[in-house]
């Protein structure tokens, strides 16, 4: 019998000695930045002669590590490596599989301050927020071990006098997993671990700006007995390697996270089948979101605010879940309003190293002016309440901005922003509400903040979303609790921590023995 899943709890950061200990993690961590990291291929490290700097978003003359960039020959060496490994790792045991992911989640969890410090240096996340990421990390280790261990007997089906029939999964082959920098550990982890604990053998490709918290994972996997090649890491650029891996007769799976833009790319570039390939490729491909909280007039007002307030900023609205439209009735609409505003002006922006930072900040000089420039699109669309404020002297800091007013198909009510920006609308009633909150091409994430249980039974199946969530926030799902993914052009709808997730990975097989 599988032991029960229960997920790895949150830091109290209410208690001062879990707050001290953060603090050791952080000074700990400090010792450790600016250091090299090599590719790490069949077991063993790669150096190479171009590298990939990751630089502090927070204080940018901060280097966290320099990091050995893959081309396309060591891409090359890592699928080698992968179908090597592939003939023995396939055939190992599910359950000893499962217990490499048992080891690793176990290693983690004694370090948890020191792994989710290192995202506190290299991608800005505050104390709250990357905590939360190496316990989803922890917790797609556990859940994905359970999971394969539960698969190992096959499913039952139908048997007659006159013969026994079996169902049984098997392990594609080598795959590439394409990893975002926004959850860089936990979607990190799990895009990579999902696979590896089906059998499959894996090419990692972190985001660029988090390297250095992909290659602390690799360690881990190394030390839990993962065999040579079973993973191979091979930061480097998509239009070297990606590409590259995509297109390759070998590649027999995808599992991306990451922009519309690069998704759609990779899902059309998987469908062609190349000189030598004998097999159609999966794809996994998870992508943004334009997400909506729901008020009606029926509604629990601070509940509403302080849920706009979490989804919206929590890690700058650097989430493909992120809240990033509040459609509002129109008879609580200015209260709903104005109580977010007073939340938001209470949020402290700055230094995520510091306890009382609410949010911190954005990844890069690339996406703080793509925020700059849409916080302008707003001011000509809709009226700026609060926020609109940024600053990238040290860092690259933007203050909480809601809008208010704003038009339904209005650019910021439409279009993916990846920051701290929420706009606001109002409707008549509750069908009105629900039909803005349908009219984008995505479909990931979204909340009903009411007490009327008519419009909640209306929107769970009215509201076209692959994760609804009523009288709370539209982030934060938990492995095993709320499996993740979207409708629309947010994705395959892969449902990642869910009881199916594995089953992308591999294909199932009928014997049957015939008396």
């Amino acid at each position: 019998m599988v032991t029960a899943y229960r997920h790895e709890p949150f830091t109290d950061f209410t208690l001062e000695e879990n707050q001290r200990a953060y603090d050791e993690a952080l000074a700990y961590v400090k010792k450790q930045l600016g250091k090299e990291y090599p590719l790490i291929i069949n077991g063993r490290p790669v150096t190479t002669e171009r590298k990939i700097t990751s630089i502090n978003p927070a204080n940018t003359t901060e280097v966290i590590g320099t990091v050995s960039k893959a081309e396309e020959s060591q891409a090359e060496a890592a699928m080698q490596a992968a179908r090597e490994a592939f003939k023995t790792w396939s055939k190992w045991d599910p359950a000893a599989r499962a217990n490499v992911l048992l080891r690793a989640a176990a290693l983690i969890r004694r370090r948890k301050h020191e792994f989710s410090a290192w995202m506190t240096y290299e991608i800005g996340k505050t104390r709250k927020e990357a905590d939360a990421d190496t316990a989803e990390g922890i917790d797609f280790l556990e859940y994905y071990a359970r999971q394969m261990i539960e698969l190992k007997p096959g499913i039952p089906v139908n048997s007659r006098d006159m013969e026994n029939n079996e169902f049984h999964y098997f392990p594609l082959g080598p795959g590439l997993t394409v990893s975002p920098w926004n959850l860089p550990f936990a979607i990190m982890t799990g895009t990579t671990v999902g696979p590896m604990v089906a059998g499959n053998t894996v090419m990692l490709k972190p985001a660029s700006n988090t390297p250095v918290i992909a290659y602390k994972l690799m360690e881990v996997l190394m030390e839990a007995g993962m065999p040579d090649g079973v993973v191979n890491y091979i930061p480097g650029s998509g239009s070297a390697i990606g590409d590259y891996l995509v297109d390759h007769p070998h590649t027999h799976w995808i599992n991306f996270t990451g922009s519309k833009e690069v998704g759609t790319r990779i899902y059309e570039r998987a469908a062609k089948i190349q000189p030598g390939q004998q097999h159609l490729k999966r794809t996994a491909i998870e992508m943004g979101g334009k997400d909506t909280i729901i008020v009606d007039n029926d509604a629990d007002l601070d509940l509403a605010a302080a849920s706009i307030l979490y989804s919206a900023y929590g890690f700058s609205g650097q989430k493909c879940s992120a809240c990033s439209r509040a459609i509002v009735h129109e008879d609580v609409y200015e209260d709903v309003l104005e109580k977010t505003r007073k939340l938001a002006s209470e949020a402290v922006t700055g230094d995520p190293v510091q306890r009382e930072t609410y949010m911190g900040p954005v990844k890069d000089q690339e996406a703080y002016d793509k925020i700059m420039e849409y916080i302008e699109i707003g001011k000509k669309e809709a009226r700026l309440v609060i926020g609109g404020d940024g600053d990238n002297s040290t860092g690259f800091f933007i203050k909480p901005t809601i809008f208010a007013e704003a038009s339904p198909d209005a650019r910021i009510m439409q279009e993916e922003i990846f920051g701290p920006v929420v706009a606001f609308c109002q409707a008549r009633d509750f069908d009105e509400l629900i039909e803005i909150a349908n009219n984008t091409e995505y479909g990931l994430t979204g909340a009903v903040i009411s007490n009327n249980r008519a419009h909640l039974e209306q929107a769970r199946t009215d509201f076209h979303v692959g994760n609804l969530y009523f009288n709370r926030g539209c982030t934060a799902a938990i492995v095993g609790y709320q499996p993740f993914g979207g409708f629309k052009m947010s994705g395959t709808d892969a449902k990642a921590g869910g009881p199916d997730y594995l089953l992308h990975f591999m294909q199932p097989k009928t014997v049957t023995d015939q008396f």
